[in-house]
């Protein structure tokens, strides 16, 4: 069968990023440096130009009717290009992974036995609003010697178009091929279909963004997929928590951008403090807008709660509203986020530590902390720069995705002319 003018579009839209991937594997640390630092400086002089071609997007999306928590995700600040920038700078100063050697043993044979580090090869980003990701994303997998296919949201077209010009330009200055990061050229959903089916090109696929976009492309593709569906994450309250902590943390956690996923959707609260600390809590999440939902006993302490649901306790509301129940003990707590949650980010307040180190060890989701926001598991935060997305299965990686994350292992063997038995 003949193939159309798009598939072919797609085809060596693929095939050129499997060339640039070839090249990028074996490239220099400082050259891929220099690509890294030079976008960052473009991001930053062409300011004016990304925030415009963002207002673009900003219409186009309130046109469609997205909500007020999609088009903050959309929305480009000088201070979010700021921050980009100052991500691809810090990338730019973190050890390269590829070529690192580990794990030398010498067998009773005489070989002598290593692990590589090398590429993953062509990674395609489904993705949904925040064009940063364009930039964020490109940015990883260029210093992890990965060439990189694009595929944003039709909201975010223009801002990712004029983020992936600055990317070719920085690239051509330094040597390096265009190809390594590349745009999907349209917004036909179509496209993505057609993607998916080209195993012998792509390498791996990594979706980001609403559930439903990510059991789509999970259904459909041919290329191992990295999947997140979403990000239902609990914060619980122990008896032993100090309770100014817990109010700071819950309310960090849920207002301080509730429209990503490491915001707080579900908060358990230890019955012996529930009386003590709801009050104060609940007033203080309302001064910020925040829609409260609760279980019969967190509405029997606050009678003016909405009622939650079950299926409350399973949703990413991504928007300010936060469930709450109030939990007998710390099993029972753990129950709920063995039930509930995502294997994304929970949280424990508590001065036990031995309850903390129980909470550690028993809850095996991607991140799991003691006394801290949940807004902190993010790549930056967590040390590994701008982070391509939080996995929230546990193979190939399981968390925040940085440059270690990108690459997978190749066994080195070496020998003085030993041959088996």
């Amino acid at each position: 069968m003949a193939l159309s003018t798009k598939e072919i579009t797609l085809l060596e839209l693929a095939k050129g990023a499997q060339q640039a991937s070839l090249k990028l594997s074996s490239v220099s640390t400082g050259q891929k440096n220099q690509a890294l630092e030079c976008m960052a400086d473009l991001l930053v002089e062409n300011e004016k130009t990304l925030i415009d071609a963002n207002a673009k997007d900003l219409v186009y999306g309130e046109e469609k009717g997205l909500s007020q928590a999609m088009l903050e995700r959309l929305t480009l600040t000088p201070e979010r290009i700021a921050s980009t920038a100052d991500g691809l700078r810090e990338v730019a100063s973190f050890d390269d992974p590829v070529g690192e050697v580990s794990e030398t043993s010498t067998r009773p044979s005489g070989i002598e036995v290593s692990r590589m580090r090398i590429p993953l090869g062509v990674i395609l980003m489904i993705y949904e609003s925040r064009p940063n990701v364009t930039a964020d994303a490109a940015s990883l997998c260029l210093k992890s010697g990965n060439a990189i296919i694009l595929r944003g949201g039709s909201e975010a077209f223009n801002s990712n178009q004029a983020i992936v010009k600055l990317w070719h330009q920085a690239l051509e200055e330094v040597g390096l091929p265009a190809q390594s990061v590349q745009l999907v050229p349209t917004t036909d959903r179509e496209a993505v279909s057609e993607l998916l089916k080209m195993d012998e090109w792509i390498d791996l696929v990594i979706p980001r963004g609403g559930e439903g976009l990510i059991r789509s492309v999970a259904e459909q593709s041919r290329i191992p997929v990295i999947k997140h569906y979403k990000g239902v994450c609990n914060l619980y309250i122990d008896e032993s928590a100090d309770l100014n902590m817990a109010i700071d943390l819950t309310v960090n956690s849920k207002v301080s951008r509730p429209s990503v996923c490491n915001s707080l959707e579900n908060l358990l609260v230890h019955q012996s403090v529930a009386e003590q600390v709801l009050p104060l809590l609940i007033e203080k999440l309302k001064s910020h807008t925040v829609e409260v939902r609760g279980c019969e006993r967190t509405r029997q302490i606050v009678p003016d709660v909405i009622e939650a649901t079950e299926a409350d306790w399973y949703e990413e509301y991504v928007d300010y509203i936060l469930a709450i129940r109030v939990v007998d003990d710390l099993n029972m707590a753990i129950d709920h986020i063995n039930r509930y949650g995502s294997l994304h980010t929970e949280t424990i307040v508590t001065n036990d530590e031995s309850k903390s180190n129980e909470f550690l060890r028993r809850v095996n989701s991607s991140c799991v902390m003691v006394n801290a926001s949940t807004r902190f598991n993010d790549g930056g935060q967590l040390g590994l720069g701008a982070e391509i997305g939080i996995s929230t299965t546990k193979l190939h990686a399981f968390g925040p995705m940085g440059l270690r994350e990108l690459t997978t292992q190749k066994f080195i063997v070496k020998g003085n002319g030993e041959t088996r038995t």
